[in-house]
C-alpha cells in the first residue's frame, strides 16, 4: 500500500529513483490565477481553447503545478521551463536545457498525477471511474479478443473496476512510448483479473511480452484511502539504459498552499 507524503524540503532525485506526485486540484482553486500566469503563451493558447471553464481551470492547475514540481527539482524559475512535443503530443523539457529529467501527467474528475524520473521514460494515466459509462461500447472497440473474455468471465461488481484498470495500463503504455493512439489499443494487452498484477502481456510488434518485461513494466498505482474507490491508475516504465528494470516509486502529496509558496517565491524572484 502506497503512503503519500508531503514532499520534503530538500527534495531530491536519484537516477534509481521515480517520484509520483498527486494533486487534488479542488485544493488549488484560490490559487488558480497565479497557476496560470506561469503558463508559456502557446499553454494559454490551449487552455483558451477549452469549451467550460471547469476544463480550462484544470488545465491551468495541471500546468502550473507541473512547472512548480519540474523547478523544484531544476532549481529554476517554473516560467522559464521550456517544453517541446514528440510527434504524437507528449510533452517533454526541451532537450538542450534538461535532457536528465523525464515526466509524465494525466488528470481526470479534479485529481492530477504527475510522475518524474531521470533514467526511465514514464507514462501515468488516471481515471474516474464513472458508474454511468457505457463501457462495453468501448471494451468492444478497443479491447482484444482475450481481454473481451477476461472482462466476461468476472463477476458483474468487479467489471468496472477491471475495465478501468485495463484502460489505464493501456494508456499508461502509449504514454511512456509516446505514440498515442497511433498505436491499436487493442493491440496493447494487458493483464485485466483483480487478483493478478499489473503486466503487459502482448503489442503490437510482438507475439509475446516476454523480452517486453525487460524493457517496460506496468504497475497499477494505490491511489490511498480517499480515492482508490474513485478512481484507477497506473504507471509505464520503459528503462532507457541497459541495467535492470527495478526503480524505487515515491509518493508525494502535495499539500495546500505549498503552490502558493512556490508561485509567490519565483515571483520574488
Amino acid at each position: 500500500m502506497a503512503l503519500w507524503l508531503s514532499p520534503p524540503s530538500n527534495l531530491s532525485l536519484t537516477d534509481d529513483e521515480i517520484h509520483l506526485w498527486k494533486a487534488p486540484l479542488s485544493c488549488f482553486t484560490a490559487q488558480l490565477q497565479a497557476l496560470a500566469a506561469l503558463l508559456s503563451p502557446d499553454e494559454q493558447q490551449r487552455a483558451a481553447r477549452f469549451c467550460f471553464d471547469k476544463d480550462r481551470h484544470q488545465y491551468w492547475a495541471s500546468r502550473g503545478l507541473l512547472r512548480l514540481i519540474l523547478a523544484t527539482y531544476l532549481c529554476e524559475q517554473p516560467r522559464a521551463l521550456r517544453f517541446i512535443y514528440g510527434p504524437y503530443g507528449k510533452p517533454a523539457l526541451d532537450p538542450e536545457r534538461h535532457a536528465e529529467l523525464r515526466f509524465n501527467l494525466s488528470h481526470s474528475r479534479g485529481l492530477a498525477l504527475f510522475a518524474i524520473a531521470r533514467r526511465y521514460a514514464v507514462g501515468v494515466d488516471l481515471e474516474f471511474k464513472r458508474p454511468d459509462l457505457q463501457w462495453q461500447q468501448i471494451v468492444e472497440q478497443f479491447f482484444s479478443a482475450q481481454e473481451c473474455r477476461t472482462l466476461q468471465q468476472l463477476p458483474a461488481q468487479q467489471q468496472l473496476s477491471a475495465f478501468f484498470d485495463g484502460w489505464t495500463r493501456k494508456e499508461a503504455y502509449l504514454k511512456a512510448k509516446g505514440q498515442g493512439l497511433s498505436l491499436p489499443l487493442n493491440q496493447v494487452e494487458v493483464s485485466l483479473s483483480p487478483d493478478q498484477p499489473a503486466a503487459l502481456l502482448r503489442t503490437p510488434d510482438s507475439q509475446s511480452a516476454q523480452p517486453l518485461a525487460q524493457q517496460v513494466v506496468l504497475q497499477g498505482l494505490d491511489l490511498g484511502e480517499e480515492d482508490r474507490d474513485n478512481y484507477s491508475a497506473a504507471i509505464a516504465i520503459e528503462t532507457l539504459s541497459p541495467e535492470t528494470l527495478n526503480p524505487t516509486l515515491k509518493y508525494w502529496q502535495i499539500p495546500p498552499g505549498w503552490s502558493l509558496e512556490l508561485t509567490d517565491r519565483s515571483q520574488s524572484e
